[in-house]
């Protein structure tokens, strides 16, 4: 693995004659610290935003079970409403039947 680390000429000239190696060594704890605190910075931020997500579909999900629930409610009622006017006509049919009948026969 190659990694480039560009420098500014005064820090060059600084790390001049010092063992990069040991410097490197003594800086990585510090640079995985940075960089573990980046990460879990930019995951809070995903899981702020999954939760905000999640928020919204639970509010969908209320808003289909509420529609849902006044069809199945709109639907009992068609269904009764259906049954009551099958018997009115069958009411109707059979008095209209009657009088027919009955006109037939005078």
């Amino acid at each position: 693995m190659k990694i480039e680390v560009f420098l500014s000429r005064e820090r060059f000239k600084a790390l001049k004659g010092k063992d990069i190696n040991a410097l490197l060594r003594e800086n990585l704890p510090r640079v995985e610290e940075t960089l573990k605190a980046e990460r879990e910075e930019l995951l809070r931020g995903k899981i702020a935003k999954l939760e905000e997500k999640l928020r919204e579909m639970e509010g969908e999900i209320e808003e289909l079970r509420k529609f849902y629930e006044k069809a199945l409610r709109d639907r009992e009622f068609m269904i009764a409403e259906r049954e009551k006017l099958k018997k009115e006509n069958a009411e109707l049919g059979a008095k209209v039947g009657e009088e027919k009948w009955a006109g037939e026969s005078s």
